[in-house]
């Protein structure tokens, strides 16, 4: 738990009470816990029974996709498509 709180700013305390029940985490200390689990609340509430998990390198891939600037994410898909051919 040490390292969920360090990742996350989320207490000891305050995730020992999620996990118990007697706390109800807000919708951002959610995403906070689930984001360092490898996880989304995309798939936490997905109904559909197929879930799938990013392995750490796919992660690191989208991450930096989603901090790119329209051209560059662009780029990356073109190039992408070209060495999958």
């Amino acid at each position: 738990m040490y390292r969920l709180t360090q990742l996350t700013g989320v207490s000891g305390h305050h995730i020992k009470g999620i996990e118990e029940g007697t706390r109800q985490p807000t919708i951002e200390t959610l995403n906070k816990l689930v984001t360092a689990l490898g996880s989304s609340l995309g798939e936490i509430f997905n109904d559909n029974e197929k879930c799938t998990y990013l392995k750490e390198d796919e992660m690191r891939l989208l991450e930096n996709y989603r901090m790119m600037s329209d051209e560059k994410s662009e780029a990356l898909l073109i190039m992408s498509d070209l060495l999958n051919k």
